[in-house]
């Protein structure tokens, strides 16, 4: 390998604010600890906890880099004590607890997966982050097993994508609430079985109507507030309602008589300051469940736009539209 430079381009955030903020800046090049291996980044996928440490409302967790960034794709030039040597020269896609937005990031080799031929460095950085949440959160928070029927909001986000491509290859039936027809039509492209547009559809009434009066086993929500009460009633008994956002608040009103009657189970959980220990175990069931999909091609992230690291801010920019389908990438 090349000896490294000092220096490195990257994004960070001085002051919170609009996608104006996000502007070039040049940063000391990290060093990787025990067991973290220093990534040359090639992509780094955008998301909207990135927009919510933008905006001043999700700082770091400690120890965490202020430049923004939870997931990339690149090589490894340089390691870290106790790293296998092997690991130099790798192409590897990594979950981080910040850093992504820059030329060379540090990640916890536990956290790494290694890139196969059948993805590019783009569609490998869109991975991580969508996938480890979906992942855990789904599939063993809310114990999705092949033939239940789930019901995901904001099916064309990069959970929404995600959530859809995953209950494909694992036999779900999803059912994902959208904001237009468009994005409805998508929905359905990508693989959803059903898709509900909220401003033209009770999507409580469309449930029943799709599930013929059962309910749905689980429910993924990044809604919060006045959704809760609501999802609670799409469920069938012994359902599970997972928490992963609050983007319409932290706080409902709620009839606990239901969960009691139909032996609901409510539960959540955020990623980004779970220990990497967490983390890693994570990755070890990703690699043996869901990366073989990835080998063989039959799992690809949906890419919405890639933009150059520089133009950060036109990113971030287009996810606070809206209008984006599935994920936002930054090529370095």
């Amino acid at each position: 390998m090349s000896e490294l430079p000092k220096n490195m381009l990257a994004i960070d955030i001085s002051t919170p604010g609009g996608p104006e903020v996000l502007v070039p800046v040049e940063r000391p090049v990290p060093s990787p600890g025990p067991g973290e291996v220093l990534v040359r980044v090639a992509a780094a996928g955008v998301n909207r906890p990135d927009v919510m440490q933008r905006k001043g409302h999700y700082p770091p967790p400690p120890g965490a880099p202020t430049i923004p960034g939870l997931e990339l794709s690149g090589t490894v030039v340089a390691m870290g004590p106790d790293v296998d040597a092997e690991m130099l020269g790798q192409s590897v896609c990594a979950l981080v607890s910040g850093g992504g937005y820059a030329h060379y990031a540090v990640a916890p080799v536990g956290q790494c997966l290694a890139v196969p031929p059948a993805l590019d460095m783009v569609e490998a950085a869109a991975l991580p982050e969508t996938l480890f949440t979906v992942w855990s959160n789904l599939f063993e928070r809310a114990y999705a097993v092949e033939g239940d029927t789930v019901l995901v909001h904001g099916g064309t986000s990069g959970i929404g994508t995600m959530a859809i491509l995953l209950g494909k290859l694992f036999d779900l039936t999803v059912i994902v609430t959208v904001g237009s027809d468009a994005k409805a039509a998508r929905a359905l492209e990508i693989g959803a079985a059903h898709a509900i547009n909220y401003h033209s559809s009770d999507f409580v009434e469309e449930v029943k109507r799709i599930t013929g009066g059962k309910g749905c086993q689980a429910v993924l929500d990044m809604i919060g507030g006045d959704y809760l009460p609501r999802n609670l009633a799409c469920l069938a008994e012994e359902g599970r309602h997972v928490s992963i956002a609050v983007q319409r608040g932290a706080k409902t009103e709620l009839n606990l008589v239901p969960v009691m009657q139909r032996r609901l189970t409510l539960t959540g959980s955020t990623l980004r300051p779970r220990s990497a220990e967490f983390k890693a175990l994570v990755a070890d069931e990703i690699t043996h469940t869901v990366w073989p999909h990835v080998r063989e091609g039959r799992l690809r992230p949906v890419i919405d736009s890639v933009f150059p690291l520089a133009e950060a801010a036109k990113a971030h920019a287009r996810m606070d539209s809206g209008e984006h389908v599935g994920k936002i990438v930054l090529t370095v």
